[in-house]
């Protein structure tokens, strides 16, 4: 068991449709801690740094126009695996096939064959991190090291 650190965002539909406290939530229940928190609005530029890893896939533009398509709220969330755990409470990427008990399987409300289908940008709410190396260059590139903190929450004692 590893205390490690992730990026996870609020993406702009999920801050347009007022889910930031519920989403948020999933992670703290979890019993994991939010030691970075912020809202942005990104523009072009950040959007292409974000998502550089899918420069040449043919969604890109509109993973860019996603992210520009309103505010986002940024969090680094800390915790025993935090990574992989993050990663089970949002669930798989498409809200139609997404399990019960996770964010996009509770509060999806489309599947990427549907948005395929209608020739639209395909919301689901949150972006994690999916590994310990995206997770650094993610925290990086949304956090400057003096917004992150540190601190004890009453229960990290069991998990230490």
């Amino acid at each position: 068991m590893a205390i490690e650190r992730t990026f996870v965002a609020v993406k702009p539909d999920g801050v347009r449709r007022g889910l930031i406290g519920d989403i948020i939530k999933r992670f703290e229940q979890r019993g994991l801690k939010i030691v970075g928190f912020k809202m942005i609005w990104a523009d072009e530029k950040f959007a292409t740094e974000h998502y550089f890893e899918h420069k040449d896939k043919p969604f890109f533009g509109n993973l860019k126009e996603y992210l520009k398509s309103g505010p986002i709220v940024a969090a680094v969330v800390e915790g025993a695996d935090a990574i992989d755990v993050v990663r089970k409470i949002v669930g798989p990427t498409s809200g139609d096939v997404a399990p019960p008990g996770t964010i996009r399987g509770d509060f999806g409300h489309m599947g990427i064959k549907h948005a395929d289908g209608k020739g639209r940008i395909y919301f689901n709410l949150v972006h994690a991190s999916d590994k310990k190396e995206t997770a650094e260059r993610e925290i990086k590139l949304w956090f400057k090291p003096e917004e992150l903190h540190s601190y004890k929450r009453v229960d990290e004692e069991e998990v230490m």
